[in-house]
């Protein structure tokens, strides 16, 4: 590799400006007129309607039902939310889920077989749909519930079955994990004890002191229960979902053994950490007292534990070594850490006993730390439930955290999980939860540390649930059985030994963003190191699904230089809901020479709705690229023509390429396009803030954290990096680092 002097350039910020919103579309093409709307519906509202109105009373607290309203998948913007129809009803969305659909007319040539769309949980009281249901026929065209009608695809009442998911177990009295639509709210109150009254008539009973988790308009819910009684528990109207609470996951098969290696002396360093300012929290299995790391380590407990498990602390220290070190090596002294850690037991004995049971116990610590004033800028998780993510349904544990992530002023690591080598087709081997959160890092493995590295097999794959599709995000090395990955062994301090895992890849990427951190201090946020780390993926040609972006950087400094032909440019900062910013992109004063590579990666957080998955994200970024400023189609135009960049085919070409505006609600954007320099002029990127709640256009909405990383690359232009900063001399500066480091790292 030449060598390289040049570092990020900082400040593109203030290259940023707000501008006038652009014109909006044509007028809107509907798939069905109001006639054959309402023909089509008639059936289905009061079919549904018979069906509410024929529940026991004890499944419909105070009376109140829920339905599922389908929209047309035209009509998933949120501005399209059929708002006028279900007021008038007295209807309320509680939350919505994804549904397959082949509807009957479309307003667009050549449709797709079939379409992801939204599907609604409506609440109201039974009379309410009656009232809808002898109403419909008599609606107006002109009238805004005939203008909402012509929106919806289907009216249903949901099954049962739809309710509980597949059991994994035997057990006669399984652990389920219930989840209704109910919020910690006074108004929500009576959901939650009909819940419990309707419980009673089974003979069953519900303590609702016990543990619990609400998460915006979910509550989740441990409940044991009688097999045979399964079946009932979930024709209460407000019940969303009840599956058999998983597991933890098992360490043992993520901290494989690879025989054939022989144990060799760990080289450490003798001083202390880098930069002690900077603070990474670990939640693991703890660390045992002779594991010669108190010069970077401080051990801490959670609330109440129980006694440790050494095979949990094996795991937490196998986990921290590869936070500090990095792979270990024969012969070599490590290098010194970045920085110190204050690693976080979270399992007992108690969860060796009974995992299931103490799940949300796991996660209750967990929460009880980051909720607190303690605020760590890097957070490392290598545990989870033993459960693959789906489409429809947000766990609690993603749920947790990505409120808690939402912010942005945190970079997480999670490990997606060990399941690759189970069925794919039936989704068992895609990642696990938590590691869906979209405001965190999923870190799967790959194989080997040098060239020609591929997904380690074990490591589970994407996709995420849309948004988060892009899952895992990258891959660091976890170790194979031809590499294993060396840390330290907590049975035999002093010495290393060989393993594999994701719950060593994910340390492995955090480490890197740690050393961007100390490099260059509080210059960089946590969301623009993030941005910094995927922007340098290295893809290898690998399928998405399997690597996402691709391999995290191992050296810092592809992250940090760049040489004479390349420019790296940071921007960091705020957006304002619904405002329009435009984003000059920097180029050298003259023309560009040749062929010109022009790399993008938008990374933002958000606050989520965990009971709309397809709705998700409360946030989204609409993206125009502009880049000749002198060309229009029409002289008139105010604004430059736009030209291709972000498209949502360009990550999967599957749902979310059915789905027209999916790609704008993903936390990470990022692509690579090729053009020719003389079709550059002034170019920027017009960036525009969307804020939805429950799928609709939101009531408020704070402003959001960003970071945008860009990279233009021209190997006929001479001295570019040196031209860019001569054309913007009081505007953009290199980022100098605060603290030098060794750049090329072990990892």
């Amino acid at each position: 590799m030449p060598e390289r002097t040049n570092f990020l350039i900082g400040y593109g910020e203030r290259l940023a400006s707000d501008i006038a919103a652009p014109a909006s579309g044509g007028p809107k093409a509907h798939p069905y007129t109001f006639a054959e709307a309402r023909k089509r519906l008639t059936p289905k509202v009061r079919a549904a309607t018979s069906e509410i109105l024929s529940l026991p009373q004890a499944v419909c607290p105070n009376d109140q039902a829920v339905a599922l309203v389908t929209l047309h998948p035209t009509y998933l913007a949120k501005s399209y939310y059929p708002a006028n129809l279900l007021r008038a009803y007295g209807l309320d969305t509680i939350g919505s889920q994804a549904r397959e659909v082949t509807p009957e007319k479309w307003s667009r040539k050549n449709p797709p077989a079939f379409a992801v769309t939204s599907e609604l949980f409506v609440a109201g009281a039974r009379q309410q749909f009656q009232q809808f249901a002898n109403e419909i026929d008599r609606m107006r065209e002109t009238s805004p519930t005939g203008v909402d009608l012509i929106k919806i695809e289907d009216f249903r009442f949901q099954p049962e079955s739809e309710k509980l998911k597949p059991m994994r177990s035997d057990d006669r009295e399984p652990l389920l994990e219930v989840v209704l639509h109910a919020q910690p709210t006074t108004q929500d109150q009576y959901i939650l004890e009909g819940f419990e009254a309707y419980l009673a008539t089974l003979n069953l009973s519900l303590n609702l002191d016990k543990r619990r988790f609400f998460a915006e308009g979910l509550c989740f819910l441990p409940l044991r229960v009688p097999r045979e009684a399964v079946g009932e528990i979930v024709k209460y109207s407000f019940l969303r979902l009840a599956r058999e609470m998983p597991r933890l996951r098992q360490f043992r098969p993520v901290a494989r053994a690879t025989p054939g290696f022989t144990p060799f002396a760990c080289l450490l360093p003798k001083e202390g950490p880098i930069d002690r300012d900077i603070r990474v929290a670990v939640f693991d299995g703890g660390i045992k007292d002779d594991a010669n790391l108190d010069l970077w380590v401080t051990r801490k407990d959670t609330k109440n534990l129980a006694d440790a498990v050494p095979e949990y602390q094996n795991h937490g220290t196998a986990v921290t070594s590869a936070l500090l070190f990095g792979p270990l090596q024969d012969g070599v002294t490590s290098e010194r850490p970045y920085a110190s850690v204050d690693h976080y037991r979270v399992l007992d004995v108690n969860t060796q006993k009974d995992d299931q049971q103490d799940l949300y116990s796991v996660l209750e610590r967990i929460q009880g730390v980051l909720d607190s004033r303690a605020k760590y800028d890097f957070v490392n998780l290598s545990l989870g439930p033993d459960l693959p993510v789906e489409d429809n349904d947000v766990h609690a544990w993603t749920a947790v955290l990505d409120q808690l992530f939402s912010d942005g002023q945190t970079l997480p690591t999670i490990a997606v999980g060990n399941t690759g080598e189970r069925d794919w087709p039936s989704g068992n081997a895609r990642i696990q939860t938590p590691a869906d959160c979209v405001n965190a890092l999923a870190i799967g493995s790959c194989d080997r540390t040098g060239t020609g590295w591929k997904r380690a097999a074990y490591s589970s794959i994407g996709p995420g649930r849309s948004p988060g599709i892009m899952k895992p995000d990258g891959v660091a090395f976890g170790g194979s059985s031809k590499e294993p990955y060396w840390v330290l062994n907590a049975e035999n301090p002093g010495a290393a030994m060989p393993i594999t895992g994701t719950s060593f890849a994910a340390p492995t990427a955090l480490r890197t963003a740690i050393g961007v951190r100390t490099h260059f201090g509080k210059l960089l946020t946590p969301l623009a190191i993030k941005a910094l780390l995927l922007h340098g993926c290295e893809n290898g040609g690998h399928d998405k699904a399997e690597v996402g972006w691709g391999k995290i950087p191992a050296e810092l400094d592809s992250i940090v230089l760049t040489d004479q032909h390349s420019a790296h440019i940071v921007y960091q900062g705020w957006l304002r809901p619904a405002s329009w910013i435009r984003m000059q992109i920097p180029i050298p004063a003259g023309a560009l020479v040749g062929m010109v590579k022009l790399t993008a990666t938008f990374c933002f957080a958000t606050p989520t709705d965990p009971q709309d998955p397809l709705n998700y994200t409360r946030s989204g970024l609409e993206v125009r690229f502009r880049p000749h400023d002198k060309k229009r189609n029409d002289p008139k135009q105010v604004h430059a023509d736009t030209g291709p960049f972000f498209q949502a085919k360009d990550v999967y070409v599957d749902e979310s390429d059915l789905r027209g505006d999916a790609h704008k609600w993903e936390t990470t954007m990022h692509k690579m396009r090729s053009m020719r320099g003389s079709g550059l002029s002034n170019p920027v990127f017009d960036v525009h803030y969307n804020a939805r709640e429950g799928g609709r256009d939101a009531k408020s909405a704070d402003k959001i954290p960003y970071a945008l990383v860009i990279t233009i690359t021209s190997e006929k232009t001479n001295g570019l990096y040196d031209k860019i900063l001569q054309r913007y001399p009081t505007i953009l500066e290199p980022l100098r680092p605060v603290v030098e480091i060794p750049i090329r790292t072990q990892t």
